[in-house]
């Protein structure tokens, strides 16, 4: 990411006042910014966080991950 202290759509400082809107500051590449808006992490961001809790390490998904324990449910 280019940064995680500035979301890509907003408005005041850090583009982090309210919702994104037609009156907001727009970046031009949403892939680089970790949060959309005040409130949501940005595409890219999300797919990183449902890639750990899907196939990650236990550091982030404990005792196992989200694959592991759907591949064990579908054994019973």
């Amino acid at each position: 990411f280019k940064t995680s202290k500035v979301a890509c759509c907003g408005q005041g400082p850090y583009n982090g006042i309210g919702l994104c809107t037609q009156l907001s500051n727009l970046c031009s590449n949403r892939d680089l910014y970790a949060f959309w808006d005040a409130f949501h992490p940005s595409e890219k961001a999300n797919k990183l966080i449902v890639n750990d809790i899907w196939s990650g390490s236990k550091a982030y998904m404990s005792p196992m991950n989200l694959s592991t324990i759907l591949a064990l449910d579908a054994t019973t």
